[in-house]
């Protein structure tokens, strides 16, 4: 692991982050960002990933903390497919000073690197946050997942139940979505309208003008502007659509319950009311695990932590305090 530590100045506020177009700059192999809002601090740490690939691991704080003190707990937590660390700031800060929590941008998502997509297996996503908690010394932590991040983690959960103290899944299905919801993705990430001409172009389209919408969804519009960067035709994606899909293909034909089985510790199953991850599944999820939990967060859909940041912080700190200390 690389001692090299970047120390990032950002808006500390999900829904101002993007109001301001981002000036950037480096010196002695520090950047920092200037934007609008409150100014607040992240720390990045260099982790080796699977196959050498070099990923970037973020601790969000005011400030960031250059270490832990007596006791500290870990808490990994893995955004999910297109999405990056900085998706988990809000969670990460509400955590500081009782935890050691720790975002991972994944391979080909945010700061990281974007190997070839031969290189974006399961087993490799995997092996990534194997990585993140041997290197950056969390282990035995509780492993926080979105979506994607949630599959992973609880792949790591059952693979490795030494690393693992605790789970969360967040809006994640067990079951197998088949060619058709792959086919489907294909078909949304050609709708979208590339290039953006502009920040608030991108938050209008993914919270009110997107087809897939039944309703306007700020908190919607809100999350992908934070994937979006500045390119010399307009605002365009930080990652690579094709690679998404190509991800995304790596798991969506088969279903993951026998996992789940395997997952020793105390695990929370989280959905929002109106996410993709459905009641019935999520407490069938809960009845496989050999020591599952539920919640539920209402007026949320498949990211809770932006739909309904204060609940989602409230039922992950109770699971936290319930899995207790190692």
């Amino acid at each position: 692991m690389s001692n090299e530590l970047s120390i990032i100045c950002d808006g500390g506020n999900q829904a101002t982050h993007d109001d301001t177009r981002q000036r950037q700059r480096r010196y002695n192999g520090t950047k920092q960002a200037e934007l609008g809002g409150a100014r607040s601090m992240a720390r990045r740490i260099e982790v080796t990933g699977a196959g050498g690939v070099r990923l970037a691991a973020w601790e969000f704080a005011d400030p960031p903390k250059e270490g832990t003190g007596p006791g500290a707990r870990g808490v990994l937590l893995l955004h999910g497919l297109m999405g990056r660390a900085a998706h988990w700031a809000s969670t990460a800060r509400g955590l500081a000073g009782r935890y050691r929590a720790v975002a991972l941008d994944q391979r080909g998502h945010g700061q990281s690197a974007q190997p070839p997509v031969e290189a974006c297996t399961r087993e490799a996503y995997v092996e990534d946050a194997e990585a993140a908690l041997e290197q950056l010394a969390l282990a035995p932590a509780v492993l926080v997942g979105h979506a994607m991040g949630a599959l992973t983690a609880w792949q790591l959960a059952a693979r490795r139940p030494e690393l693992v103290r605790g789970l969360v899944i967040c809006d994640m299905r067990a079951s197998a979505l088949g060619a058709a919801s792959q086919t489907e993705w294909a078909d949304w990430f050609r709708s979208w309208p590339l290039p953006f001409a502009t920040l608030a172009d991108v938050r209008r389209w993914f919270a009110e003008d997107d087809p897939r919408l039944e309703r306007p969804d700020p908190a919607r519009g809100a999350f992908y502007a934070e994937v979006m960067h500045e390119s010399a035709d307009g605002w365009r994606p930080l990652f690579d659509p094709d690679r998404m899909l190509r991800t995304r293909e790596s798991w969506v034909h088969d279903a993951h319950w026998d996992e789940l089985t395997q997952v020793r510790c105390p695990t929370l199953v989280v959905r929002g009311l109106d996410g993709e991850l459905g009641r019935a599944e999520a407490q069938e999820m809960v009845r496989v695990l050999p020591d599952g939990h539920y919640a539920e967060i209402p007026d949320a859909g498949h990211v809770p932590h932006y739909d309904q940041p204060a609940a989602w912080q409230g039922v992950l700190e109770q699971f936290l305090s319930d899995v207790g200390t190692p």
